[in-house]
This record gives structure tokens, C-alpha cells and sequence, in this order.
């Protein structure tokens, strides 16, 4: 395997790659998948070596970047990180954890209900819109009689439960890599919706090893088919069992809590044949679900544990954050000592809030450092390279277009792209934050579209406002409070303030906005004609003549207000307005179809027989995005 050299070298990515590195790590540094790595090695004859674990020099890890079209600098200090641990040679001495289940579905189809009767803690009543807004972790004991036949069976039940609205595709795509067992909810009144067929999805994407349940809920409901639904979920490629297939699916409903002993009884025997083991000791590996302030504890975030313990005083790092473990609450709001593989704990003590999705890992306070260092650094000169692109790309657009002779308008008029409508999103989570900058940001077309410049997490503070006015842009607001004081200051400074707490409330209200950026679009309606019969000239005062049609009125109402045109022959000849409306001498404003009246224009004399004088008025509709 050689080097690859090319003359564009400059544009590919810098990665710094240390003297020594397990194949492992190496993945992780340059952000492939571990199995996609091991099989690149393969392919150029590194059949021994393509094992997570084996240490490589960095020889050949500079040239397994090149390969894979990186630009490798070999710098101990600068490629120092905190990276996940390898995996266990031998996962089958280790103790068994919790499976890891995300209730998945389409909007409505009872999904936080059911879940609420497992757990007997009223969620959707606290949902805005009865929708859930952010994931929600929490553990559920399974009892004896509920495991599985087979001694193992795991003694507890680990729930994600996320969004079901599609603003929150994103956070739902994070459930997924982070669980084991999916359970697609379908409402049996209403059976395969969008967001169903996102779940499965999801879930052929990939080649993952998630496990699929479908729970088949509002059973109770009186006249619902659910051999309809079954058969509409085998037209989507769900191989269900009653139909030879491997996907177990099991009728319940939320409300009653009829068949959920069943489905807890499914979910676990699926987890026992997965046979999910990881470490309970060794540092710990997790991921942020969500992330926000609470007031007395600071930053807080929801963390799922998936290797390793985490306890209190240790030092962790999650993206570009970090901090000291001060106090750890399981889903019922207890304090823990020790979070173990397969629970989700709230954990205080972050200098500032993590990123949802990111990685949650354990070091020394001198690693945590160097490491935090090192991708700040990293992640300043990714933005720098966005940037570089982004102005290159521009200028190839400007070169094409000299090319094939289009000429530049002066500077002064040069086009400045589609006008922006600047958001700065405050929202309650840093979860439901990210998910509302996804589905807000790049709403609009070529002629205007929606930024968003700023998401953070709190209430919407006076800075805030300050921000928004010298940005000239508006805030939007997800389950935040806004007092009165800062209502009265933005309106002050005419920044407009959109809150609400259901997502699609605040899409509709930016895509409101974005309309209202657009220019309207005019449309002629024709509301009356009169077909001229002869024109007749009248003698006026100073020995001037007045051309008057005779007209009769043929479709609609002729109003003397509205504007007028000639057509002639199809074509239309003059555009102004009436000046004089007559009938038998007396003036009129309107004449109806059938009636005869004698017709003149202001500035135009021209008419002739068999002419067609049509009245219109011009709507302004607003603007389609």
C-alpha cells in the first residue's frame, strides 16, 4: 500500500495521528464506523492486523488515512484525546446489563400513554399537546413472573422514550443508536403513518443488530382491525411472526393497560436471547440524552451509561464540556452513589451544558484538559474550513457565470443571495434546542430563508434581546418563560419574540415570517365587460369633442371605480380608468349584465366598435415558499 500524493492535498482534512494507536482508536480519530475500517485493512492486505485491539505504528496508521483520503500529521501532543474504551475480549465473562428499549411511533399513537402505565407516573399530562417534547430515560423493574422462563432474564427494563413529532427526527435518530430494542407503537385505528415508516427506516439503513417489537396499541378501541394493520406492516417489509417472519408483535393498550405484562414478557425474552453484558467497573462510557440549567445545580444532563461505573467525584468530558460528578438522580429523582451500565442518571456538576448525542467519557483532571484543548482547537479550524469552502464554492459559481457571459451588475447592486430571517433559539433542553435548530434552520427557497445564528438553553434574558437587535434578528422561544419586563424591552427595540410549547406552533410562526419576507404575487380579476356597440361623439364647450361608447354590459358589473382596459382583437390596447358612467343622461356608478349605458376614459379617445372594455381589480396574495 503506497501513499497517495496529489496535487490537492492542501484540501484534504488534517488529522493528528500519535507514534502508537490501536485500530480501535484509529477509527474513532477519523470518525469511521470500526467494521468499516477492519474491512478497508483488509482489502489492501492487512489481514492479521484488522483487530480492534492491535496496536499499530504510526507508519501504518498515516497510511490508512491517506487511504482513506485524509491528510495524517503525526503529533503525540496534538492528537492526544479521550477516546471510548476497546471492547472486552471476552464479553461473555461479563455481567449481564439492562436492555436498552425506545418506544417509537407516529404522532398520537399512544406512545407516552403507554409508557406512562408501565411506569405510573403521569408524563402526558405534563406534555404540551399531549406530544412529547425531549427524550425521557427511565428504568422499570421487571417482575419474576414477567421475565422469561429461562433463568437470566433481565431484572429491569431500561425505557427511552423520544418525540414522536417529525421536527424531532433528529433526536429520534440518536434513540436509535443508542438502544437495543426498538418497540414500534401503531395505533390501530390508524395504522402505517409517516413517521412509522421513518422508524422502519431507521432501522434498514444500516446493517445494525437492533431488535424490532411491534406493540399494536388502542386494542380497546371498539371496531379496530388489526389484521389491517399487520397486513400494512407486512407491505412495508415487517417480517412478522403470525406470518412466518422473526418480529414478534403484541396487542396493547395504554389506557387499560391490557397485554403489557405480554409485552414486558417479549421485550425480555428478546433481550435474553441478545445476551447484553458490559462492564460494571473500569471508566466509564455513556451518552448525553439531554442537557439544561437547573436552578441551584447549575448545568444538568441526563446521561445513559453504557460501560463502566460512574460515581460521584469523577471527572468526565462530553464534547467540548466537562466537569466534576457532584450528585447523580435516577428517574424516580433518588439519589445514587454509582450509576451501572444500562441506566439513565441526571448528573450535576458540568461547567457548562453538553451537547445531546454527544459522548460521555472518564479521565484524570490533566487528561480531561489536554483533551478539551486539543478539540477546541480541532473544532476552530473545522469552522475555518466550513468557511474556506463555503467562499470558494461562491467564487466557482462567479467564475462559471463570467464564463458563459454573463455579465457582473455593478458592486452596489451585486445580488446578496436570499434575504435571511435570523433566529436565536432559546429552548428548555439542549436536546429539544437541537432539534428545533434542525427543523427551523433552511425553511424557505431562493428568496428568503431561515439562519439560525444562536441556540442556547434558559430563559430568554435582556442579553438575549441585545443579541437579536444588533443581529436584526428574532428569538424563538421553546418551553421558556419570558417575563413581562423583557416582552416590553423587545417590543421597544422591535425584535420580535415567537414562544411557544408545541414545535410545529413555532415552525408555522417562522414560516410565517418567511412569507412575509417574500414578494406578493398580483393577479387581474375581471369583474365586469361591456362590448362597445357605436361611439358616438359629444360636442362640449370651447368646440371640444368627447368620444362616449355605447356599451352594453355583458358579464358581471361594471363599477366606475375599479380600473378599466380596452381589448381589441385579444390584445389589450389601453389600461386607465373611467371618467364619465352614464345612463339616459343620469350618472351612474355600476351597471349589471344586460343594462346599456354610455361609457368615456380619461385620456384615451380611441375606441371603436366591437371594442371590449373590461373592469378588473388587482389582489395581492402573499408569496408561496
Amino acid at each position: 500500500m503506497k501513499p497517495r500524493t496529489t496535487r490537492n492535498d492542501g484540501r484534504r482534512k488534517a488529522v493528528f495521528i500519535p507514534s502508537t494507536l490501536t485500530v480501535a482508536t484509529l477509527a474513532s480519530i477519523l470518525h469511521v464506523k470500526l467494521g468499516y475500517l477492519q474491512s478497508r485493512m483488509k482489502r489492501v492486505g492487512m489481514l492479521e492486523e484488522a483487530n480492534y485491539d492491535y496496536i499499530l505504528t504510526s507508519d501504518y496508521a498515516v497510511l490508512l488515512a491517506e487511504e482513506l483520503g485524509f491528510r495524517p500529521v503525526v503529533d503525540d501532543e496534538a492528537a492526544f484525546d479521550i477516546h471510548p474504551p476497546a471492547p472486552h475480549p471476552n464479553p461473555s465473562s461479563l455481567p449481564s446489563r439492562p436492555p436498552i428499549v425506545t418506544i417509537m411511533g407516529h404522532v398520537d399513537h399512544g406512545k407516552t400513554t403507554l409508557l406512562d402505565t408501565l411506569r405510573s407516573a403521569s408524563v402526558a399530562k405534563g406534555e404540551a399537546g399531549g406530544i412529547t417534547q425531549h427524550i425521557g430515560a427511565f428504568s422499570v423493574p421487571v417482575k419474576n413472573g414477567q421475565s422469561s422462563s429461562m433463568a437470566g432474564g433481565p431484572q429491569s427494563i431500561t425505557f427511552l422514550d423520544t418525540p414522536g413529532h417529525a421536527a424531532f427526527s433528529a433526536m429520534r435518530a440518536r434513540g436509535a443508536d443508542l438502544t437495543d430494542i426498538i418497540v414500534l407503537v401503531v395505533a390501530a385505528d390508524d395504522g402505517v403513518m409517516p413517521q412509522t415508516k421513518e422508524v422502519i427506516n431507521l432501522l434498514t439503513r444500516d446493517e445494525s443488530q437492533i431488535n424490532l417489537v411491534v406493540a399494536i396499541n388502542k386494542v380497546d378501541k371498539p371496531g379496530v382491525d388489526t389484521d389491517a394493520v399487520k397486513k400494512s406492516l407486512m407491505a412495508e417489509g415487517i417480517q412478522l411472526e403470525e406470518f412466518g417472519g422473526d418480529i414478534p408483535a403484541v396487542h396493547v393498550s395504554g389506557l387499560t393497560g391490557q397485554g403489557l405484562p405480554e409485552l414486558v414478557e417479549t421485550l425480555s425474552a428478546v433481550a435474553e436471547m441478545q445476551d447484553l453484558r458490559a462492564e460494571q467497573d473500569g471508566p466509564v462510557y455513556g451518552h448525553a440524552l439531554e442537557s439544561n440549567f437547573h436552578k441551584g445545580l447549575g448545568p444538568v444532563a441526563t446521561v445513559l451509561i453504557r460501560r463502566g461505573c460512574l460515581k460521584l467525584g469523577s471527572q468526565i468530558i462530553s464534547g467540548l464540556s466537562h466537569g466534576k460528578v457532584r450528585r447523580m438522580t435516577d428517574s424516580k429523582g433518588t439519589s445514587v452513589q454509582k450509576a451501572y451500565p444500562g441506566m439513565a442518571v441526571t448528573v450535576s456538576g458540568w461547567k457548562t451544558l453538553p451537547k445531546a448525542g454527544d459522548e460521555v467519557l472518564e479521565g484524570s483532571d490533566a487528561d480531561i484538559k489536554k483533551a478539551l484543548s486539543n478539540r477546541a482547537r480541532k473544532a476552530h479550524e473545522e469552522s475555518l474550513h466550513q468557511d474556506v469552502e463555503a467562499i470558494n464554492a461562491a467564487r466557482r459559481q462567479d467564475r462559471d457565470a463570467r464564463a458563459e457571459g454573463l455579465v457582473a451588475p455593478p458592486a452596489h447592486e451585486m445580488p446578496v443571495g436570499p434575504k435571511e430571517l435570523k433566529l436565536i433559539i432559546k429552548a428548555d433542553v439542549s436536546g429539544s434546542g437541537e432539534a428545533l435548530d434542525g427543523a427551523l434552520n433552511g425553511i424557505g427557497n431562493h428568496v428568503a430563508i431561515a439562519k439560525v445564528i444562536s441556540t442556547s438553553v434558559g430563559d430568554i434574558t435582556e442579553s438575549d434581546v441585545m443579541l437579536a437587535k444588533a443581529a436584526n434578528a428574532t428569538l424563538v422561544g421553546f418551553s421558556v418563560s419570558v417575563p413581562r419586563s423583557i416582552r416590553n424591552m423587545a417590543a421597544q427595540n422591535s425584535v420580535p419574540i415567537f414562544t411557544s410549547d408545541i414545535i410545529y406552533r413555532l415552525v408555522d410562526e417562522v414560516r410565517s415570517g418567511l412569507i412575509a419576507m417574500l414578494p406578493t404575487i398580483k393577479e387581474t380579476k375581471v369583474i365586469g365587460e361591456a362590448k362597445v356597440l357605436q361611439v358616438f361623439d359629444i360636442q362640449l364647450k370651447g368646440g371640444q369633442v368627447m368620444k362616449v361608447a355605447g356599451c352594453r354590459v355583458i358579464n358581471g358589473i361594471v363599477e366606475k371605480q375599479k380600473s378599466a382596459r380596452v381589448v381589441r382583437s385579444g390584445t389589450i390596447i389601453h389600461e386607465g380608468s373611467l371618467d364619465t358612467m352614464r345612463q339616459l343622461k343620469k350618472d351612474i356608478t355600476e351597471a349589471r349584465k344586460g343594462l346599456e349605458c354610455g361609457l368615456s376614459f380619461k385620456d384615451f379617445s380611441d375606441l371603436q366598435d366591437e371594442d371590449l372594455i373590461q373592469m378588473y381589480e388587482t389582489i395581492e396574495k402573499p408569496g408561496i415558499l
